[in-house]
């Protein structure tokens, strides 16, 4: 009799260690469980804290990076990138599906791209309002948050994160938190050319706002009314408080985008620990979200949605690199908890970002800024190095 090992989940294989051990000693034989279980068992996902901080890094980067290929592209309103980005983002997820073994399909796992989505859409009318250095603040400090006291507190039933020095990841929190406030400090120059639509992963871009309000005020009496937002109408007072408003709600929805995978995990019975099982289910979520907000949207345009050139493949490069760091983020959570992960990618990518707009887009320049961004920079590093000792 054979056996797929490859295939069966630690408590299957320790039960039929057990039944094969009755069944030698019923026939006066002995078992060599040594090599039984280093040369057939494959025991993931036991990793060590090792993966889950190179799932970290790779996070880090490529969501740090992830707006490089549509920093210099008109994308409108931002509605038409927004949803082919996203078709990237679910071939990533098709593509880990298939190098998997074609993992069971989690509905539930749907939700948390549904919540993401939501939140990504919200983006637009953030940066018509309150423009993207206030919302990125509002909107970041909450994904912070919320994420990170999810997993530390165990909210919306799932298991408590196993923190042994809890004064280490508060700290690191705190430093995060600093960090964002540092980093809205941090004044940019750049061309007017073009204003690129953003999603949360994108401090490589903060400075937009400016030239936005400067272009809607210039320009305001040569547009059709056709193409104006529903935003643009609103008294100031009112835009604020949208703005506002949808900054928590995005903020607090991103935070909250992986819980419905992971409460699977602490829940239900047989489920896989592997969080690349969840990729998938996770950017369907997304991908069908973003394509209904899109159509909603071309309706309501009269199907006359925007739609600049050439912004097909860097918004599809785009949505593919953020893909590639969202599966990072899931390795991380699971191998080192929300608690740990959160504080660190919410975070980490701004160093990212920044480096890009220092030495390729030399948007970042002056003693002043220099000196916040050393400051931001090693807070940062301060406050990743503290969650991180808070596993040991």
């Amino acid at each position: 009799m054979t056996a797929n090992w490859s295939i069966l989940s630690i408590n299957t294989v320790r039960s039929e260690m057990i039944a094969y051990e009755d069944f030698a000693g019923d026939h006066g034989g002995t078992v060599n469980w040594t090599t039984v279980t280093n040369s057939t068992v494959t025991p993931s996902p036991n990793y060590s804290d090792t993966a889950g901080y190179i799932g970290a890094v790779v996070a880090v980067i490529f969501f740090g990076s992830n707006l490089v290929p549509v920093k210099k592209s008109n994308t409108g309103d931002g509605m038409f990138y927004q949803w082919i980005a996203c078709t990237g983002i679910w071939g990533v997820g098709l593509v880990v599906h298939l190098v998997r073994g074609c993992p069971t399909f989690q509905p539930i796992a749907m939700l948390g791209g549904f919540l993401w989505a939501t939140g990504n859409i919200s983006v637009v009318p953030i940066i018509k309002t309150i423009g993207l250095s206030i919302g990125i603040l509002i909107w970041g400090s909450f994904n912070l948050l919320a994420g990170w006291a999810s997993g530390r507190f165990g909210l919306f039933g799932l298991d408590k994160d196993v923190i042994t020095k809890s004064v280490f990841n508060y700290l690191g929190v705190g430093l995060a938190m600093l960090r964002t406030i540092l980093s809205i400090l941090i004044k940019a120059e750049v061309s007017k050319k073009s204003v690129a639509a953003v999603d949360q992963t994108s401090p490589l871009l903060k400075h937009v706002q400016n030239e936005v309000n400067t272009q809607v005020i210039t320009i305001q009496h040569t547009v059709n009314t056709e193409d104006s937002s529903w935003v643009d109408i609103l008294s100031p007072k009112k835009k604020r408080i949208l703005g506002i408003s949808l900054s928590m709600v995005a903020g607090t929805f991103y935070g909250l985008n992986f819980v419905p995978c992971l409460w699977i995990q602490d829940n239900v019975e047989g489920s896989s620990e592997d969080g690349l099982d969840y990729v998938f289910s996770h950017f369907c979520g997304i991908f069908l979200t973003s394509s209904t907000y899109f159509f909603v949207y071309c309706a309501l345009k009269k199907n006359r949605p925007q739609i600049p050139l050439g912004v097909v493949l860097p918004s599809l490069l785009s949505g593919v690199m953020w893909g590639i760091a969202d599966s990072g983020w899931f390795v991380a959570n699971v191998i080192l908890s929300q608690s740990v992960a959160f504080p660190i990618i919410t975070t980490g990518p701004a160093l990212i970002a920044s480096l890009w707009g220092v030495f390729y887009f030399r948007e970042i320049t002056g003693i002043r800024n220099y000196l916040i961004l050393t400051l931001t920079f090693a807070i940062t590093i301060a406050g990743a190095v503290l969650t991180a000792f808070s596993r040991l």
